[in-house]
């Protein structure tokens, strides 16, 4: 730790709260509560973290513990300009781009290039999405007041914050079925929807929150296939949409497979095998997590049609291992489009 690092750290722990802390977490569950005392808040897709900030002394810390302060200096800077100068904010960094949040460009942020970092901190600054307030003066803890308590603090903080400044209170409503609208509208790239009981106090490190992850249905091409590691097994299926042109894209995978189905579904993927499988972006090489044996992959016929379960996307790709719904005989392959994926708007105003 530089010496400046150290004796930034020094002023910050005099608000009191341990620099340490764990931020509240949310319990998954199928649908949102109907009862009333919740308000509901979108959930977002960006890093979550915990600001510090005591006069000119300002710590993000991510909710692993380590420091996010080098990789993002523009929301270091937004930070010192709030008055007062001392507060502890819970929220997300997300970074804007052409209309949509782009998790991508949260991740170029992740380098260690000092001047990579600051050149992009100007071409694409983030945005603090501020949702829970945890300190408003030094030595004075909001953690064991309700939330409702916490939310009011935090809106007299920001008051006469414009978005402009980089920094903005997430949008919320007790309107159970404004929440469910945020939650079911393609065109809205959140994440899912929080909810948080008005008299919640905070919690750190516990699920004590609720949400509701959104989960959207995509039919696509099987375009190739991976062996499992150790057995001549299916253990994925590659999974391929068609741009404008016409050209199969690889999108992201699913290994969602019943094991007592694949030794009948491996006899009927090998007797498809054929290049190329993907003509537009195909599955790439090995990376530094994988083995060479993991990233080989199968191509085929581009014949077979699967519906998948999808939570993110990103760059016209799904992030995560997707969930396999069904097979969709009656589905033909050039119906598989980029089309299906959602267009975003921009989220943090939502209506």
């Amino acid at each position: 730790m530089t010496l400046a690092a150290r004796k930034r750290q020094t002023g910050l722990i005099e608000l009191g709260i341990p620099l340490d802390l764990s931020p509240m977490e949310a319990k998954l569950v199928t649908a949102l509560p109907k009862d009333t005392g919740w308000q509901f808040e979108p959930k977002w897709d960006g890093f979550r973290c915990l600001a510090f900030c005591a006069g000119g002394d300002v710590e993000i810390k991510a909710k692993s513990g380590k420091s996010l302060s080098r990789f993002f200096p523009e929301v270091l800077d937004n930070l010192r300009a709030v008055a007062p100068k001392t507060f502890v904010l819970d929220g997300e960094l997300v970074i804007p781009v052409d209309g949509a949040l782009s998790f991508d460009a949260l991740q170029m942020r992740l380098h260690p290039a000092a001047s990579r970092i600051e050149r992009l901190s100007k071409e694409t600054p983030a945005t603090f999405i501020v949702f829970d307030c945890l300190l408003r003066k030094a030595r004075q803890s909001l953690l064991l007041e309700t939330f409702e308590q916490r939310r009011s603090a935090l809106e007299v903080l920001f008051a006469g914050i414009g978005v402009e400044s980089g920094l903005t209170i997430t949008p919320s409503t007790r309107d159970i079925r404004k929440a469910e609208r945020w939650l079911n509208d393609r065109q809205v790239s959140v994440d899912g929807i929080v909810a948080k009981h008005l008299d919640l106090p905070y919690r750190p490190g516990e699920r004590a929150m609720l949400k509701v992850k959104r989960l959207r249905t995509a039919d696509c091409v099987v375009g190739g296939f991976r062996y499992e590691t150790g057995r001549k097994l299916v253990g994925s299926l590659l999974l391929g949409l068609h741009d404008q042109k016409g050209l199969l894209h690889h999108v992201g995978f699913t290994s969602a497979l019943a094991d007592t189905e694949k030794p009948a579904l491996t006899k009927r993927l090998e007797k498809l095998v054929a290049p190329p499988g993907f003509t537009g972006d195909a599955p790439g090489g090995p990376s530094r997590w994988s083995t060479a044996r993991s990233a080989e992959w199968q191509p085929l016929r581009t014949e077979l049609v699967v519906e998948v379960r999808y939570d993110h996307v990103t760059g016209n790709r799904f992030r995560h291992g997707t969930g396999l719904v069904r097979w969709r005989p009656d589905k033909a392959p050039a119906q598989c489009t980029l089309e299906q994926l959602p267009d975003v708007v921009p989220t943090i105003g939502l209506q």
